[in-house]
């Protein structure tokens, strides 16, 4: 905890040392030659120098590495594999070079998170973690190199998971078990086993979590016969796997009566802390869109603590939360200022389009939003995440931040340009008409459908039953919900409707377990099942038609959102 003061009191000092390093040892790649650095490494020479850019701004130099080009292109540290983007955000899966260096950074960052844990969640590391981790088969490059998800990554370099001092329930070889049934099948069986150690539970994103208490709705009787009789169901044929949880089986009845009685009641509320009694919290991340999720983690969890830990991406590690208890909708991180160098884009609110004029960390404005750009040890430079973040306050120098939005994910019809943001916004006001009837929704997308003029949006919900039994849901009520969306929507989208140049936007309620097949046929495509995301808008016709074969039910706003036409002036 000290050295988090050190580091957000000196947060300027620490980010012009770290340009500084990054640029005196990279001073020969091909890539500053390029543009003229000459060995300079101070800020402003660089920032003069050196344009700001985009994956495909750099994507020629990373394939010339993946080709074998093993000269130094981007960094003078030899790349050790890709890292692979989840490609379910906004285009195509991107390669993100790494070095053995960098890994060993991002692990040190980790270990940042562990006293603010411990801090918060006493005895914390007197007990066990219930994570749900899932590797993918790993591709080459034509050079070699492993590319692969972040996630796996972090599995395969880290001994963490191995040993008899696993902090995990689950056994090394049960997470890199390839075959996603058997993985999780294990998982789920060995976390069952030491259910009176696990202290937190979770995965990286709630999607993952929430599809495993799913599946332990679907296979707790399986699961309760192995913990009676102590031996592993002849579905997990993997040898390794198999080995691995025989170590921690043992025949249990009574602990196999236990899981069974709480299982088999008709509500599953609460259903975490009643199997995990020791249970203090939820792990996952919840910002951003992934506060979808929120209200099916608290009925499960019967209201335990969701905490948002840690921020970084498949590019750069950047933040902690220091306030772990904070409610999902408060979470910021402060950024570290020794993982790489930081600059930030302005964005406009009004118009969200971002402005060339970069500043430096310590210089971000409180309230204002940025889009985050990056110099890592690595090869990146002045890289644009892609990332949306809100300045909420600051540790010491060091600013935190909200995580708003990932940039670009809109729905468009004509000129109207609406982000993620406002479809998270207007879905939950909206899905608050369902509320008398028990329902909620559970998941959902978006589209633009443009097959007839004028086109509309589309946005397809999967719902789940909250409590007792729900009544039948008049057509009424799902109308009232498309034009709720329709009202929180933005001025333009509002305007465009009054003139018929959007027509009614359109609800279309899809079968139970829809967005399962839609993760599964992101994950068949080469998306990491941990760092799988939902898609808030959808392009792909093949993803279009999966869910237009699962839709039971449309629904059509029944009537124009209001909109004016005045203007406030400025003289």
């Amino acid at each position: 905890m000290e050295f988090i003061e050190e580091l957000t009191q000196n947060a300027a000092e620490i980010q012009t040392r770290v340009l500084s390093e990054i640029l005196s040892r990279n001073s020969n790649v091909e890539y500053l030659k390029r543009h003229g650095l000459n060995g300079h490494t101070g800020a402003e020479t660089f920032k003069k120098m050196v344009p700001v850019v985009s994956y495909d701004d750099i994507e020629p130099d990373i394939k010339r590495i993946a080709n074998g080009d093993s000269s130094p292109i981007l960094c003078c540290e030899p790349i050790s594999e890709f890292l692979t983007s989840s490609g379910t955000a906004g285009g195509e899966r991107k390669l993100v070079p790494m070095t053995g260096e960098e890994l060993r950074r991002r692990a040190s960052f980790n270990n940042l998170s562990k006293p603010v844990m411990f801090q918060c969640f006493p005895g914390l590391d007197r007990g066990k973690l219930m994570y749900f981790l899932f590797v993918k088969p790993e591709s080459k490059t034509p050079s070699g190199l492993p590319a692969r998800a972040a996630s796996t990554s972090s599995l395969r370099n880290s001994d963490l998971t191995a040993g008899p001092h696993n902090p995990f329930t689950s056994p090394r070889d049960t997470l890199l078990c390839q075959d996603y049934f058997q993985s999780m099948y294990s998982q789920m069986l060995c976390g069952l086993c030491q259910n009176k150690l696990v202290l937190q539970a979770g995965a990286i994103f709630p999607t993952s979590f929430i599809r495993a208490i799913r599946f332990l709705e679907e296979h707790w009787s399986l699961l309760c016969d192995d913990i009676r009789t102590g031996s592993v169901n002849s579905l997990i044929t993997d040898p390794l796997v198999r080995e691995a949880v025989m170590g921690i089986l043992r025949p249990d009845p009574e602990l196999a009566d236990f899981v069974e009685s709480k299982c088999r009641k008709d509500s599953w509320q609460g259903i975490i802390p009643r199997l995990w009694p020791n249970i203090k919290f939820i792990n996952a991340i919840v910002t951003g869109t992934m506060s979808q999720y929120v209200p099916i983690l608290d009925y499960y969890g019967n209201g335990l603590p969701i905490v948002s830990n840690i921020y970084g991406s498949s590019e750069c590690f950047f933040g902690i939360n220091l306030n772990p208890l904070c409610k999902p909708s408060d979470v910021s991180y402060t950024f570290i200022p020794t993982m790489a160098y930081f600059e930030f884009s302005p964005v406009n609110k009004n118009d969200g389009e971002e402005h060339e004029e970069l500043v430096d960390l310590v210089d971000v404005k409180l309230g204002q939003e940025y889009e985050v750009v990056v110099t890592t040890y690595a090869g990146l430079y002045r890289y644009r995440v892609g990332d949306v973040l809100r300045v909420a306050g600051f540790k010491n120098n060091a600013p935190q931040f909200n995580f708003v939005c990932r940039k670009n994910v809109i729905l468009s019809i004509d000129s109207d340009k609406t982000d993620e943001t406002e479809i998270q916004n207007a879905v939950a006001k909206a899905a608050s008409h369902l509320i008398p009837f028990n329902l909620s929704v559970a998941d959902y997308t978006s589209y633009a459908d443009t097959t007839q003029v004028p086109g509309h949006y589309v946005l397809y919900w999967e719902l789940s039953q909250i409590g007792s039994s729900s009544n039948s849901v008049p057509p009424i009520v799902f109308q009232n919900c498309c034009f709720t969306i329709e009202e929180s929507l933005a001025s333009t989208y509002r305007q465009h409707r009054n003139s018929k140049v959007i027509s009614n936007l359109e609800i279309r309620i899809v079968e139970a377990g829809t967005f399962d097949k839609l993760m599964d046929h992101a994950i068949s495509l080469g998306s990491s099942n941990n760092q799988y995301k939902t898609p808030r808008c959808v392009k792909s016709e093949p993803i279009i038609e999966l869910l237009n074969s699962s839709v039971e039910s449309s629904y059509f706003s029944p009537k124009c959102p209001q909109w004016t036409s005045q203007w406030n002036y400025k003289n």
